[in-house]
């Protein structure tokens, strides 16, 4: 890891912990998205770095409610309560992955996958919401595409996406190859 990616997220913990972050002050009445982007190689860092943020958090600031869930978990356990996850496995190994895409562009809509989402976490209940597993969801569902369905059922609480790949305040650039070729508005959590 180097020391550019280090510096960023040893700053991480007090940016999501102030007052200005969890009341989303200064956004000008903008959405409260944050995207922490980094390199895709980082990975597995990255969800050790998470997984001892949030563990660091629930003992330090114990007032603080932090719902943290992965994306591709939360398709994988909605297409098994749907009963699509075992049809959909031998379809892509029967037909390809072109024929499960489409298949599977009903079920996972992403208003669908938003408001399951919005339902397994409750951020009614929660100070700050992450969300990890981007990657690994790509290409059944697009970032961009969820955070639109996300922003009206989110109540304005603070949504902390990490990214693996490129975000410019603009567009996401997946993997730092996959170009979003949308616009969505945005914060950078940490430049």
């Amino acid at each position: 890891m180097n020391d550019s990616l280090r510096e960023r997220l040893n700053r991480i913990e007090s940016v999501i912990t102030s007052r200005r972050f969890l009341n989303s002050k200064g956004l000008g009445n903008e959405i409260a998205f944050y995207i922490f982007d980094y390199p895709p190689e980082e990975e597995l860092e990255i969800r050790d770095f998470i997984d001892n943020l949030v563990a660091n958090l629930e003992k330090r600031q114990t007032s603080l409610r932090i719902a943290y869930h992965n994306l591709f978990e939360l398709i994988v356990n909605y297409l098994k309560q749907r009963r699509l996850l075992e049809p959909a496995l031998k379809m892509q190994k029967e037909n390809g992955n072109t024929a499960i895409l489409k298949a599977l562009k009903g079920p996972l809509h992403e208003s669908k996958i938003a408001s399951e989402f919005v339902e397994a976490i409750k951020p009614e209940g929660h100070d700050l919401v992450i969300l990890t597993g981007i990657g690994s969801s790509w290409p059944l569902i697009r970032t961009h595409t969820l955070l639109n369905a996300l922003q009206p059922l989110m109540k304005n609480k603070p949504l902390l996406v990490f990214y693996p790949g490129k975000f410019d305040g603009k567009s996401f650039r997946l993997f730092n190859k996959v170009g979003s070729g949308s616009y969505y508005r945005a914060f950078q959590l940490v430049p």
